[in-house]
């Protein structure tokens, strides 16, 4: 008979900006719809850095918390009336570190399980880990809101995180992919098989007319925000689609409105924060499993391994923008 663990260590942020401190504490129990998961691995976002710097007030994770939205792990306990996962299911998902849910810098969480799916099984622990927050996004804008479909040409805006899976993502629905970013990506976009434009050699004019004969891109996914907002507003076609994940700030939609176009914001974090549409994460985790498993789609990792005493280290590859994909946590041998 397994035994629940009564005890469990995490990272606690005690107060804005200051260090993360490792603290024996209470191991929760799962309610009911919860399973309580043995973490293995957490990947970095960059809210994470946002929350410690307090400027994340969207985020609405009350001090002290512990951080960490994504996670890969095994399923260690089921509450009350049980759940579709038993004990010993490897599991990943998009889980907590936001609203006041604990986040997965510990040794143990109990989550929704809803929000979670089955892990890859071609996948590590590790690579799991780094998928859900930006695969998740990613397929939001192009499936849920832009419908992306084969042959269409698709532009992504950034290839980072969530860039570098939109791209994976639209290419496995069969389309045309271009994405746009500084010229150092340039490798990493074409491996991907997608079309690599430099933002620094050409201008939005001059890409659209070169690889869309003038027409615009059928779907623009911006990953960036700012001014990548308005660009994709100017690289979109006649009854096209904009879709952003960081669609902030002050922008004129004369280029949208005159294209005849529209505009889908992603917020990724709402089910979390107000309970609604979490079992829809898990469907998407799923199909992430789906795609991972027939070699469709994979994350990009920085190889460089973290533990929770060098956590600090890894938040520092963030905010220097030095990280070489995403960065991962290792929670747990």
């Amino acid at each position: 008979m397994t035994t629940t663990p009564t005890e469990m260590d995490a990272l606690v942020l005690t107060e804005t900006n200051s260090d993360l401190v490792r603290t024996r504490m209470v191991c929760p129990a799962p309610a009911a719809g919860e399973v309580l998961v043995r973490v293995k691995a957490s990947s970095v976002n960059p809210l994470d850095l946002k929350i410690k710097s307090g400027q994340a007030p969207h985020a609405r994770h009350p001090l002290p918390a512990i951080l960490g939205m994504d996670l890969a792990g095994v399923v260690e306990a089921v509450g009350p009336g049980g759940t579709a996962f038993r004990p010993g299911d490897e599991v990943f998902g998009l889980t907590g570190g936001v609203g006041g849910l604990q986040g997965s810098l510990a040794t143990f969480v109990s989550v929704d399980a809803d929000l979670l799916a089955p892990k890859p099984t071609n996948l590590t622990m590790r690579e799991a880990a780094a998928l859900p927050l930006v695969f998740i996004t990613a397929w939001e804008g192009l499936v849920d809101r832009a419908a992306v479909q084969a042959r269409q040409k698709v532009l992504v805006i950034g290839a980072g995180g969530v860039g570098h899976l939109a791209i994976q993502i639209a290419r496995a629905f069969g389309a045309e992919v271009f994405a746009i970013d500084k010229g150092s990506k340039q490798r990493q976009i074409e491996e991907l098989c997608a079309t690599a434009i430099d933002r620094h050699q050409t201008t939005v004019e001059e890409y659209v007319k070169d690889h869309t004969g003038g027409r615009g891109f059928d779907v623009v996914y911006d990953t960036v925000g700012g001014a990548g907002i308005d660009t994709a507003f100017n690289a979109v076609s006649r009854f096209g689609h904009v879709v952003s994940c960081l669609g902030w700030g002050t922008h004129s939609l004369g280029p949208l409105s005159f294209r005849a176009a529209s505009y889908s914001g992603v917020f990724t974090l709402l089910p979390i924060l107000t309970g609604e549409g979490r079992a829809h994460h898990g469907a998407i985790l799923r199909e992430a499993k789906r795609l991972a498993e027939a070699a469709k789609i994979a994350p990009l990792l920085d190889p460089r391994r973290y533990s929770f005493e060098t956590v600090g280290e890894a938040y520092a590859e963030i905010e220097n923008r030095t990280a070489n994909g995403k960065i991962v946590i290792d929670v747990a041998p």
